[in-house]
């Protein structure tokens, strides 16, 4: 029985993904961009761009779960400016979490109480299975390893420590909130306040992730594709 449950669950939330590609979304999509986007306050997210002053800067943009890339390529980019002589204070680094990468920038909790790894269809690097929590936030140590690199400090909170910025969009955050909240009978708004209220501490909310991409890119960030 809660396997056919499960099942159910992931189909209704498939459909509504799967929607999102034709022309049916158009004026539930305007209504939701028009009344359920989060008030990020555009000058608030202006001013954490100038944060960005650093002499090399990149962008990672992250649409899609991507394993461990998006998170590794940050740390190898800051670890090799430092072997070419350039220190982190030097540099900086903004990470974008848009389309079905945002359960990253999301507690554990949410991760469970929606089963965000079986829909986004992302798998926990230790068990194998649809992922229950957030595996990059607060990582123990030696739960990342690379050949030849051993352990490596890739976590979420770890790259925050050294400078590294996150962001994420508030557009997927809006649609896909609505998608699960469809699926599990719920109602759409409060699902939608309990993802933005457990954001991960320091995770900023983006009106979309191609305007914060963008941005990134105005203020002399290159560009790198993460997903």
């Amino acid at each position: 029985m809660e396997q056919n449950q499960r099942r159910t669950f992931l189909k209704n939330v498939a459909t509504g993904a799967a929607v999102l590609g034709t022309g049916l979304i158009s004026a539930p999509f305007q209504s939701a961009m028009a009344s359920g986007l989060t008030e990020t306050g555009t000058a608030d997210v202006e001013e954490w761009f100038n944060k960005i002053t650093g002499k090399h800067r990149i962008v990672f943009d992250v649409p899609e779960c991507n394993s461990i890339f998006p998170f590794a390529w940050s740390r190898v980019f800051l670890l090799t400016n430092q072997k070419t002589g350039s220190a982190e204070k030097d540099c900086n680094v903004v990470v974008i979490l848009r389309h079905s990468a945002i359960p990253f920038a999301m507690q554990s909790g949410m991760w469970e109480k929606y089963k965000l790894g079986e829909t986004f269809k992302i798998d926990d690097p230790k068990t194998k299975s649809p992922s229950v929590r957030n595996a990059f936030w607060q990582p123990a140590p030696g739960d990342f390893k690379l050949p030849g690199l051993g352990n490596v400090p890739i976590g979420i909170n770890e790259l925050q420590a050294s400078g590294v910025m996150f962001g994420v969009c508030d557009v997927a955050l809006t649609v896909y909130s609505a998608a699960v909240a469809d699926a599990m009978k719920l109602d759409a708004s409060e699902v939608k306040k309990d993802w933005v209220a457990n954001l991960l501490p320091g995770v900023q909310p983006m009106p979309s992730g191609i305007w914060a991409v963008g941005r990134a890119q105005e203020h002399g960030c290159s560009y790198c594709f993460a997903g």
